[in-house]
């Protein structure tokens, strides 16, 4: 028998040889696996090509060698990027005989003139792959390189050159012209560019530096669904980030007559910084920051470095009046419901993730809380008047805070200025909790996405940034001084705990909203112990809800659906998709991922969403107890003890019982996510 098996062991063996190993050359593996390089095929990866040439441009002007772009969306569903930079180099690349450096830019992964610093001193594109991608991913592109007096052409498709670099006369202009068109066997045949995004990608970017002009055009036969888009326009911001800023407040009053914002350098050479602040006396707020143009929604250390400068320059300026309240005052105080724009420009930033949502130049914090602290004390002193009343504002929130702390939370109210409502909440206008309901979604990012996609009549938004404190486990001085704890219950409106009053909540629904991945998970089952021990009548009640998102989205032939897990896709691709030959799938990392339309039809519109109530009966079945046996006379009765037991088990502070726990039930696992 044992030979048999061996035999069997080795027939398998045999058939998987050195054939079946695949080698990927050139730009084969961006073909292969879009996602890897752009995040998927959807829509936002669509436009990520214009981001990723529009980069090079600005990177050209951000080095002071381009003063202007030129970003056209052509009829034929193309777009072509202008600048009037150095043009890319088109002698003989030493490394590859016979190829132009031009040729080795456009056909070779991480390749590019970014990474010794010699050619740019700080720019957007770190890896070297993204005109390569562009071009492995569209079905046409054409570059024109003016360049010493020469202008070059060449084309090509798919990633591989269509012509040889050709010389096509005499010119007085310098610079690069890209124009690309989306390879419908990547992207699918309805695919297409929408101006409205590059219209504000062209916008922003204008804003985040002071010294280069971007004019854009469109094509008017793609302006029919696009609203007020013009059809030309020119972007120009000589105050940057503080045109941004009174652009995004549409005329609202703020707590200060003037903004504050400046620029100028980071010290010990490091780089600049440019920023523009605040303080609406009413509405949402908002922090947007950037590092080499790039955006950054995660933050990361360069936001911590603002954070450090604005309380510790509140806190000073407090002292110098001789405001003995001014010790209270926490950041959280300062940025909450502050709109804010901070942009720096460093050499060989360090990004957390492909993605570069996240900065992490340990650096960056010192940098900019250097950089910005002077400029903020010099702006404090120089209106008093001003300075007072932004002070005064800010103490006031942190005094609220403190008394939060003591548990001595304030009834729901209507929604007027005296009801002080945590600066990151997005709340909705009824003020009837009937029909309303609130999201608590994880990031701001995500927020940001759930707050376009909302209705505003009648839902509300609550960004918690990472995963909160596990209220088991934790001492309840730690609970109350938890900000993202405290602005839970301070948007709920019920209390907490012995102080919690259900008719006092302040909507109709809550409803935990996170990734559709562990870490998703991890964060609801915190949120879920929270209220299960803080608020349990709203459990009991029936006002709890966990939204489901989608993790996949499917398409082919003009049919699109979204799958909820790697086991619903699989049955989407048996049943609506069987047949089909070319499905595209593209996997979102995350809600903020989602573009806002997707999130609202697929999770947040009620007559599309689906939602799973949080209910008792369901943790009791978990554990074998039946609904009948838990109604009876017994340990069960009321207090729902095996509930008590089991969130103890999991969640408190004895290592030992979950580990046992685990132990118990691990022959039952199917799938490890790692």
């Amino acid at each position: 028998m044992a030979d048999l098996f061996n035999a069997k062991k080795a027939d398998k063996s045999e058939d998987y040889d050195a054939s079946y190993i695949e080698v990927l050359e050139g730009l084969e593996p961006v073909r292969r696996r879009p996602g890897m390089y752009i995040g998927g095929t959807d829509e936002r990866a669509l436009h990520h090509l214009v981001s990723e040439i529009l980069d090079n441009s600005m990177d050209e002007a951000v080095a002071g060698h381009a003063s202007l772009i030129e970003v056209i969306m052509n009829e034929d569903g193309s777009v072509t990027i202008t600048d009037n930079g150095r043009g890319i180099p088109v002698d003989n690349h030493p490394k590859y005989p016979g190829k132009s450096a031009l040729e080795v830019i456009l056909t070779t992964l991480h390749s590019g003139g970014k990474f010794s610093g010699k050619a740019y001193e700080t720019s957007g594109g770190l890896h070297g792959v993204g005109s390569s991608v562009v071009n492995a991913l569209s079905d046409r592109l054409i570059v024109e390189v003016s360049r010493g007096g020469t202008l070059y052409r060449q084309e090509y498709s798919r990633g591989a050159p269509q012509t040889k670099l050709e010389k096509k006369g005499k010119t007085t202009a310098q610079g690069t012209a890209v124009t690309f068109h989306p390879d419908p066997d990547i992207f699918g045949t309805k695919a297409q560019f929408k101006p409205s995004w590059i219209y504000q990608m062209a916008r922003s970017k204008a804003y985040l530096f002071r010294g280069v002009e971007i004019h854009w055009a469109c094509a008017p036969a793609l302006l029919s669904d696009e609203g007020k888009i013009p059809q030309k326009d020119v972007f120009k911001f000589p105050k940057g980030l503080l045109d941004f800023l009174e652009a995004s407040l549409e005329k609202r009053a703020t707590l200060t007559p003037k903004a504050f914002y400046g620029h100028g350098k980071l010290p010990e050479g490091a780089g600049q910084v440019e920023f523009a602040i605040a303080w609406p006396e009413e509405g949402e707020g908002f922090t947007h920051s950037y590092c080499n143009t790039v955006p950054t929604p995660v933050g990361g250390t360069h936001e911590q470095g603002l954070r450090n400068a604005l309380s510790r320059g509140l806190k000073g300026y407090a002292e110098l009046i001789g405001n003995k309240k001014g010790t209270i005052i926490t950041a959280d105080d300062i940025m909450g419901g502050a709109a804010m724009l901070l942009s720096i420009f460093i050499r060989d930033p360090q990004f957390q993730g492909q993605t570069k949502e996240k900065l992490a130049t340990a650096e960056a914090t010192r940098w900019v809380e250097t950089a910005i602290k002077d400029h903020f004390d010099h702006w404090l002193t120089g209106d008093p008047a001003a300075a007072k009343n932004l002070l005064e504002t800010i103490i006031d929130r942190a005094e609220e805070r403190q008394r939060r702390k003591d548990d001595k939370l304030m009834a729901r109210k209507s929604a007027t200025r005296k009801l002080r409502l945590p600066g990151k909440l997005a709340d909705c206008s009824k003020t009837d909790p009937e029909g309303t309901e609130i999201f608590i979604v994880e990031g701001d990012s995500a927020g940001g996405s759930a707050k376009q996609g909302r209705n505003r009549e009648t839902q509300a938004i609550l960004p918690l940034r990472g995963k909160i404190l596990n209220v088991v486990s934790a001492s309840a001085d730690k609970m109350r001084a938890n900000q993202e704890i405290q602005d839970l219950i301070q948007a709920l409106g019920c209390g907490a705990g012995r102080d919690f009053k259900l008719e006092h909540l302040r909507y109709e629904k809550v409803i935990i909203m996170t990734d559709a991945d562990v870490d998703g998970a991890h964060i609801a089952s915190l949120l879920v112990t929270f209220f299960y021990t803080q608020m349990r009548p709203m459990i009991e009640k029936g006002q709890l809800y966990l939204a489901l998102p989608p993790l996949y989205r499917l398409s082919a032939g003009g049919n699109t659906v979204y799958a909820r897990d790697d086991a619903h896709k699989d049955e989407l691709m048996k049943t609506v998709f069987k047949g089909k030959s070319k499905v595209d799938s593209s996997r979102f990392k995350g809600l903020g991922e989602m573009p806002a339309a997707q999130l609202k039809e697929t999770t947040m519109n009620p007559a599309s969403r689906t939602l799973v109530r949080v209910s008792l009966p369901h943790a009791l079945e978990a554990l074998g107890i039946t609904a009948e046996l838990a109604q009876t006379e017994g340990p069960y009765k009321g207090s729902h003890a095996e509930v008590d037991d089991l969130v103890e088990r999991l969640m408190g502070r004895n290592a030992d019982a979950r580990f046992q726990f685990i132990q118990e039930r691990a022959e039952f696992v199917q799938d490890i996510d790692i």
